[in-house]
């Protein structure tokens, strides 16, 4: 069986290698747009990248209204201001809002229709060149072909892809991590942490995406609680920058599973950061699915250092469903309940959601498929 692997036609990474960013695109376009959020222009992000610009004598202009979920009108203004600007190349600089904005942004821009009409579809046309640049160790989305954007008629998020939407270069500097708060430290890196998972134990596995995802896995393990303790701890920022993009390079080769497909309805609902939504499923998603995946959740428990080689498959893989538990509480994610979503009304949308999730198509990636009612039965768990 073969298999494909894609990744980013280059990756920038290392402490401050933004200062290099203009050698690496230089004559890929005219005028870049910054697609980015207000707080990466307030926090002084945005003009660490436009010192990078200005020393390539590259001209640019900057659209900062990709907020924390990204919809599709947000999208459609930053195409008016790339088109307005005469812009011919993209920048993405912040989260994964910023870099999913950028994404849409890019194919839209030489393509017609809506948002909505390529649901489903592979993404595969000629784009202008994107760089992107994350600010928080998390999304891996510098190195995906995933872009994740609410429909706001329909009130759902949609999950586009293709070759084409996978940036042409990763920057991928720790710097621009330092300014995260640890909430924002912790629902990121358990993000990472959950695309690493996912991506190990999916159908789609293959062996070089194992090679990444257990490397993400250890290095998370270890260096998010000290990114949490001490968000100016440089050496574990780094390997939690590293971490997030191996993951990002994992589950884009190999999908994510349930906790993602479970995950997108929470947050097009009730509002809820993607990252938190991931982490308040973990556990529940996480004690369905080692059933028919023992053995691969067995070796996770392993890199994890909660059990060794001589720990039988199924205990090894029950102590990883309670060190992901212990693991999202030793750095602060919440439980539903604290985040303010009353019981009644999550309830009243449970079809719904797990309609959603089934139509995202990844909780049928899992190795124990699950149905609508054992969907509903894991999002009742978290109550």
């Amino acid at each position: 069986m073969g298999y494909t692997f894609m990744v980013p036609a280059k990756i920038l990474s290392g402490t401050n290698v933004i200062d290099e960013l203009s050698g690496h695109i230089k004559g890929k376009g005219t005028k870049a747009l910054i697609v980015t959020d207000p707080f990466m222009v307030k926090f002084g992000n945005a003009a660490k990248v436009e010192a990078a610009l200005k020393k390539g004598n590259i001209p640019y202009a900057i659209y900062d209204g990709a907020n924390a979920e990204p919809t599709d009108k947000i999208v459609e203004g930053g195409l008016a201001a790339y088109r307005a600007e005469k812009c011919d190349f993209l920048i993405a600089l912040g989260g994964g809002s910023p870099m999913d904005t950028a994404k849409a942004i890019a194919f839209l821009s030489v393509s017609k229709g809506k948002l909505r009409d390529y649901m489903h579809v592979d993404i595969d046309m000629e784009v202008p060149y994107l760089v992107a640049i994350p600010t928080t160790a998390g999304t891996g989305s510098e190195v995906t072909k995933n872009t994740i954007i609410a429909d706001t008629e329909n009130n759902v998020k949609m999950l586009l892809g293709g070759p084409s939407i996978i940036p042409a270069l990763a920057v991928v500097d720790p710097t621009f991590t330092m300014t995260a708060p640890p909430k924002v430290t912790a629902a990121t890196g358990i993000d990472a942490l959950c695309h690493a998972i996912e991506a190990y134990t999916s159908r789609k596995a293959q062996p070089l995406t194992d090679t990444f995802a257990l490397s993400a896995i250890k290095k998370i393990h270890k260096n998010l609680p000290l990114c949490y303790a001490d968000g100016k701890n440089v050496e574990a920022r780094l390997a939690m920058s590293i971490a997030a993009t191996e993951a990002g390079i994992a589950f884009n080769n190999a999908s994510v599973t349930i906790v993602h497909g479970m995950s997108r309805p929470i947050g097009a609902l009730f509002h809820i950061a993607h990252g938190v939504s991931n982490a308040i499923l973990l556990p529940a998603c996480m004690k369905f699915a080692i059933e028919e995946n023992t053995e691969r959740f067995a070796t996770i428990a392993r890199v994890m250092g909660v059990a060794d080689d001589l720990t039988p498959a199924h205990d090894a893989a029950k102590a990883f469903v309670k060190e992901v538990a212990r693991f999202c509480k030793a750095v602060g994610i919440p439980t539903i309940e604290e985040l303010g979503v009353k019981k009644d009304d999550f309830f009243a949308q449970l079809s719904k959601m797990a309609d959603d999730a089934l139509e995202s198509g990844s909780p049928q990636n899992t190795m124990r498929v699950p149905t609508k009612d054992q969907l509903i039965a894991i999002y009742k768990e978290l109550y």
